[in-house]
């Protein structure tokens, strides 16, 4: 699977994607303006060209960013052996569907799950 961040500065390649899901938490909305729908690549597996601004969001993670066009990319536990990649910036088709919901009780007031899939 590959894929690139929106300027195309930031490419990235895994052979695969597993445990895709979508994300609620507060800082996953302000992120990504609503829900950050992720997958996960074991950290060995994943291939990233360009410059990629880590933040530390906080004390045991942090989020990838390009730092031209500001797209996120990527999450990771600081010492993990996972980064999650964003869905939206897979090419397509990607195969993959969703297969949970995470933080849901973080999740916005303005929204409804109602797709049946698991919520945590």
């Amino acid at each position: 699977m590959k894929g690139h961040c929106l300027c195309g500065g930031v490419t990235f390649e895994a052979a695969r994607v597993s445990r895709t899901s979508a994300c609620h938490c507060s800082m996953c909305r302000r992120v990504s303006g609503h829900v950050w729908a992720s997958g996960v690549v074991a950290h060995d597996d994943l291939t990233i060209e360009g410059e990629v601004r880590w933040f530390a969001s906080s004390d045991t993670a942090e989020r990838g960013f390009c730092p031209t066009c500001g797209a996120a990319l990527f999450w990771r536990l600081i010492g993990g052996d996972h980064v999650a990649v964003a869905l939206g910036a897979l090419d397509s088709p990607t195969g993959l569907t969703l297969q949970r919901h995470i933080y849901t009780v973080d999740k916005g007031d303005y929204y409804e799950i109602a797709d049946g899939l698991p919520q945590s």
